[in-house]
Parts: C-alpha cells; sequence; structure tokens
C-alpha cells in the first residue's frame, strides 16, 4: 500500500510515517525540512514541501503524482495563539493557507494518483468544532480547523461517487511540540488510533468528524 503523510517530520506525522512503514507499506512523507528521525524511518521523503505557497505544491509534489495513492493524510498544520485582543490578520491567514487551502490544494495536486478504494483523511481538530466550542479565543486555528472540516465534507460529496473515501479526524490532545508537550496523549498512541479510524474509512461513512479514539464528534 502506498501512503503519502503530509507534514511528516515531527508530532504526530512522525509517528504515522513510522507506523506504516512498519507495516510494511511504501511511505511517501512530505515536510519543510526533514529530521534525523524521518530520515531514518525508512519512508520516501519530499522536502521543500511548504503548504503556505500554494504556487510551489505542483512541482514539490510532482514525484508523488505518478505513483497510486492508496491512502493520503493531510496532516500538516500550524497552530497560532490569538485572543480578542491580541491578534494579527497575518497570522490567522498563515494558519488558513496551511491547515485549510493547503490540505485542500494538496488533495487537488495529488487527485490523479487518487483511484476507487483510495481514503484521504482530513487531520482537524474539535477545535474546529462549532458546537465544542465552549472557551472561545484561538481564532485562527479555530477559524482554519472549521475551514477544513467543510473541505473534507465537500470532498467527500464530490469523491465518493468515484469511490474515494474522504474522513475527518480528531486525533485527541495529544503532546506534540505544537502544544509544547501538553496533552493527554502521546503520539504514537494517537497515530495508533488514527491508523484505525482511517482502516474503517469507507464510502458509506465518509463524511463524518470522528474523534481518533471512534466517536462521533458535533460540527
Amino acid at each position: 500500500m502506498n501512503v503519502v503523510v503530509t507534514g511528516g517530520n515531527r508530532g504526530i506525522g512522525l509517528a504515522l510515517v513510522k507506523q506504516y512503514v512498519a507495516q510494511g507499506h511504501t511511505v511517501f512523507a512530505t515536510c519543510r525540512n526533514s529530521c534525523d528521525e524521518l530520515n531514518a524511518s525508512g519512508a520516501k521523503i519530499i522536502n521543500n514541501v511548504d503548504l503556505s505557497k500554494p504556487e510551489t505544491l505542483a512541482v514539490a509534489l510532482a514525484d508523488i503524482v505518478a505513483t497510486r495513492i492508496d491512502v493520503l493524510i493531510n496532516n500538516a498544520g500550524v497552530l497560532g495563539v490569538e485572543n480578542l485582543h491580541d491578534w494579527e490578520p497575518a497570522t490567522i491567514e498563515y494558519q488558513f493557507r496551511v491547515n485549510a487551502l493547503g490540505s485542500l490544494l494538496v488533495t487537488q495536486t495529488l487527485l490523479p494518483s487518487l483511484n476507487e478504494g483510495s481514503k484521504v483523511a482530513m487531520i482537524s481538530s474539535r477545535m474546529g468544532s462549532m458546537a465544542d466550542n465552549s472557551s472561545g479565543g484561538y481564532y485562527g486555528y479555530r477559524m482554519s480547523k472549521a475551514a477544513l472540516n467543510a473541505a473534507g465534507v465537500s470532498l467527500a460529496n464530490d469523491l465518493g461517487p468515484k469511490g474515494i473515501a474522504v474522513g475527518v479526524f480528531h486525533p485527541g490532545f495529544v503532546q506534540t511540540e505544537m502544544v509544547n508537550g501538553n496533552g493527554d496523549i502521546d503520539a504514537d498512541t494517537a497515530a495508533a488510533r488514527l491508523v484505525t479510524r482511517i482502516e474503517e474509512l469507507n464510502v458509506e461513512n465518509a463524511g463524518r468528524f470522528i474523534h481518533a479514539n471512534g466517536d462521533t464528534l458535533p460540527w
């Protein structure tokens, strides 16, 4: 099986790369810059993939387009910390470009490699949920993940008739560099749960917002 993981150089992405490689799959890990751990993982590394620069993606991903993709995991993301009185338009725009638009453009760019039976996983966050937002703040991250959720549902509707399943997944509160090591579970546990959820994904259950533990989340 051929698996593509964006943001494969750290955190959940790196854990996903290592778990799929351990299962014997061919893994393409995209990132802006690799790291020693990714270099040693056995994955095929695609460097210089910057989701904030959409005009570069076609060239950056050219080496993957010729390969059939069984699983595409749009994992790359960024987190900004804003509140109502302290935020910058540029940081919110950057989060949109990476978290929402970037994932959509990667999927569109790699569409020729997706066939009947392929799966696309959008790694989102329950912070993009309207119903679950009880604390406010984090404007750019919440807004960009809500946009990613909308893109995931549209992709599920558009690609479902072609036999391509698209799911939207929340990994949990994971102990990664993005959240300064805070969290409830480690990256390996989150990745293992996500692998299971992706295995369960099909065109009949596509387009849903699912926690890595299997729970259905509200939009």
